[in-house]
């Protein structure tokens, strides 16, 4: 009969066909969920404590005939950071030589080597830092401060400098021109 097509038995599996859709609905919705979630809480973590943080790479800055006791060379990361070079003793290792930032850490003005009295100078202020950074006279002395110093290292007749990975690293705003 026509009443059984329509009857409590139709209904059963009406609702079962809806039940499952329901179900299925429900369960592709939670998993899109977490899906999106997850990709968010991937790319913050990534973000948050990047994999490459702390890594550096060596790059050429000179060899080692170059120079001589007491000279120093200017050098420029990649980042643009502004660093100074200086043979302090001889030798051919990696501890004849220093590599300080070149910006004094009081008013960011441009320090230099001073072979005479085997110091770094700021003309700003009269600051002076030692052969290895440390502040020894004007404000960057009475403030505690340092150069920022610059891992070396020597591979035959060439000397290296260690150059933070993030420096090098180009966003596609920074490469356009």
């Amino acid at each position: 009969m026509d009443d059984d097509a329509t009857g409590p038995g139709a209904q059963d599996g009406g609702s079962d066909r809806r039940a499952f859709l329901n179900r299925s609905s429900t369960i592709v919705m939670c998993g899109g969920l977490a899906a999106g979630y997850g990709t968010l809480g991937f790319q913050v973590g990534k973000f948050l404590y990047p994999a490459d943080a702390g890594k550096a790479v060596w790059q050429f800055v000179c060899t080692l005939d170059r120079l001589d006791v007491g000279e120093s060379l200017p050098f420029t990361m990649p980042s643009g950071a502004q660093v100074v070079v200086a043979r302090q003793s001889e030798g051919d290792a990696a501890e004849s030589f220093v590599a300080l930032s070149s910006i004094c850490p009081h008013l960011g003005c441009q320090v230099h080597w001073e072979a005479v009295n085997d110091r770094f100078f700021c003309p700003c202020h009269n600051g002076a830092f030692d052969a290895n950074g440390k502040a020894t006279l004007g404000p960057p002395a009475k403030a505690k401060q340092e150069l920022t110093r610059f891992p070396l290292q020597v591979q035959g007749n060439l000397l290296l400098i260690a150059v933070p990975l993030d420096s090098i690293t180009v966003t596609p705003s920074e490469g356009t021109a």
